[in-house]
This record gives C-alpha cells, sequence and structure tokens, in this order.
C-alpha cells in the first residue's frame, strides 16, 4: 500500500506552485486560439490512376469513403467552414475523381447540386451548375435528376431564362431512357412557353404527342391540355396583331388635319 499524506500534510510553498501552475495551464489555453479549418486546406485530388491502385480492387468502397471525407471537410476540429468559402475548383476536382472511381455513383451529384449549388454566392453556383452539366452529359440517363434540379436553380434561383433553357435542351436531347418521367424531357417546352416562344412550344408538344413517347394517360391529358392553351394565346396573339395593324393602317390612311386646313 502507497504511503499517502493527507492534504493539509503538503507544504504551503507546494500549493502555491501547483496553484501557480494550474493557472498559468488555464491562462495559456485560454488565450490560444481555438483550432480553426481553413479553405485553403482542402488539397487537390490524387490522380485516378493512384486512387485506384489505392483502392486494392475495390474503388466503390474507396469512391464511398472518399466522398464523407470530402463532405465532412466543412467542419474540422470542432469548427464549421461555409461551402462558399471552399475552393469550389477543388471540390470539383474531388467530385469529378469519386464519380471515376464510382460512374455509377448518384451522391457525388447529389451534393453537387444539394449542398454546393445553393450556397448564395452567383460565381460559386454558376460553377457547380457546370460541373454537373458537364458530368451529366456523360451519362445522360443515370444523371438527369441532377441536371433537372440544376435546370430549377438556374430559373428560379439565377433567374437566367437563358442557361435554364440550355439544360433543358439537354435533358430533352439527350435523355432517351424510358423509364424517364416526361415532365424531365417537356421542361424545355414549358421554359419556352415562359420565354413566350408559343410557336416553338406548340410544334415540341405536338411533336412529342406524335412520337408517341408519351404513354401515361395523365400525361397525355395535360400535354393536350397545355396545347390547347398555347394554341387559344396564339389565337388571341394573331388577332390583337391584326387590330393593330388595321388601326396603323387607318391611321396612316387618315386625311391630315393641317392638309386640310391649307386647301
Amino acid at each position: 500500500m502507497r504511503d499517502e499524506r493527507p492534504l493539509n500534510h503538503v507544504s504551503i510553498p507546494v500549493l502555491s506552485l501547483l496553484a501557480a501552475g494550474l493557472a498559468l495551464q488555464i491562462g495559456l489555453h485560454a488565450a490560444l486560439p481555438e483550432p480553426q479549418a481553413k479553405a485553403p486546406d482542402l488539397l487537390p485530388p490524387p490522380p485516378a490512376s493512384l486512387l485506384r491502385l489505392a483502392s486494392l480492387g475495390e474503388p466503390i468502397a474507396l469512391a464511398k469513403i472518399l466522398m464523407l471525407q470530402l463532405q465532412a471537410f466543412d467542419y474540422q476540429s470542432g469548427t464549421p467552414i461555409p461551402y462558399k468559402d471552399l475552393d469550389y475548383a477543388r471540390v470539383e476536382a474531388w467530385l469529378g475523381r469519386i464519380l471515376e472511381l464510382d460512374p455509377e455513383g448518384q451522391y457525388p451529384l447529389l451534393a453537387a447540386s444539394r449542398l454546393y449549388a445553393e450556397v448564395p454566392d452567383e460565381a460559386r453556383q454558376r460553377s457547380m451548375l457546370n460541373f454537373i452539366y458537364r458530368q451529366y452529359l456523360l451519362d445522360p440517363n443515370r444523371r438527369w435528376p441532377w441536371l433537372a434540379h440544376a435546370t430549377f436553380i438556374a430559373k428560379h434561383r439565377l433567374k437566367d431564362m437563358g442557361l435554364a433553357l440550355e439544360y433543358a435542351a439537354a435533358l430533352q436531347k439527350y435523355t432517351t431512357a424510358k423509364n424517364v418521367p416526361a415532365w424531365v424531357t417537356t421542361m424545355e417546352i414549358f421554359i419556352r412557353e415562359d420565354l413566350n416562344e408559343l410557336e416553338t412550344a406548340r410544334l415540341m408538344i405536338g411533336g412529342l404527342l406524335a412520337s408517341g413517347r408519351v404513354t401515361d394517360r395523365g400525361e397525355l391529358k395535360f400535354l393536350n391540355g397545355r396545347l390547347r392553351e398555347i394554341e387559344e394565346r396564339l389565337r388571341k396573339g394573331a388577332q390583337k396583331q391584326k387590330r393593330q395593324e388595321s388601326m396603323t393602317k387607318r391611321a396612316d390612311t387618315a386625311p391630315n388635319a393641317s392638309s386640310i386646313k391649307a386647301n
């Protein structure tokens, strides 16, 4: 059994020294800045060949681990980093590398569209949307959900109808799988309708209905209804233009009041 002495047997100088040491430790800890993770700390990803070698024949498993690490990077040392402060070029590089390891994986593009593209920074939003678009083109029939969401962001968040139309046109052109919902390939039609390109929208709906690609009764009913609405808008627009042309023609042919007075 150890020889233990009560605390009151310890001399005052020793207790004072212990108290001073404890106070010094507390003071130093309080004076030190809190550990912070900085956005530049995100390093570029290694080459895909090196990652495949490191995966030991399990590239999909490695891709999932890397995705978890990337997503957790915004919270290091107990300090969160806003997504908008991350180096998006490196974030995109990591996402692309992870997709190279697991081309059928959906989570990298889900994160791109639902996390990194939602930041309140237009330049970063556009950069991430462009990344999603490029990745979509590599596998349209599997990656269409993320470009569809990118189209929504371009239209409603960025208010960039031209960009939304570009993405929607790609969805209509390159997404060919039969199990894709009709609304995905008809987004271009409705964006053109919003842009008042009614004749183009009418022709596209007519061509879609004639192609037989849409078989669902509800979707067919919806498209036929929109087609009738567009045709009605075109008819009213033509009537309005005809009345305006008629009024302009009458105004041009009406006698000029000053010339009548002179006569």
